[in-house]
């Protein structure tokens, strides 16, 4: 990645609310995530293990709406 582009990610990164950021760096985590991991056959179990923690993130409020993401984007 070019130091311009990193750049720009940082220049938008620092203007995000903690909640905003910590959605982006779960997104980052993901794809990154994805790309170690050869696909692997869930079990019922770990997918509503999956389920569960994120409806707790959600109970937590840990999350931001599309609409408040959509409110964001049209700032940058």
């Amino acid at each position: 990645m070019g130091k311009a582009l990193e750049q720009e990610m940082y220049t938008y990164f620092v203007q995000l609310n903690e909640a905003e950021k910590k959605s982006v760096v779960q997104m980052l985590k993901t794809f990154l995530k994805s790309r170690k991991q050869q696909p692997e056959v869930y079990t019922i179990e770990q997918y509503n293990k999956e389920l569960e923690e994120a409806e707790k993130r959600i109970e937590a409020g840990d999350f931001i709406t599309q609409e408040d993401l959509e409110k964001e984007m049209e700032k940058w």
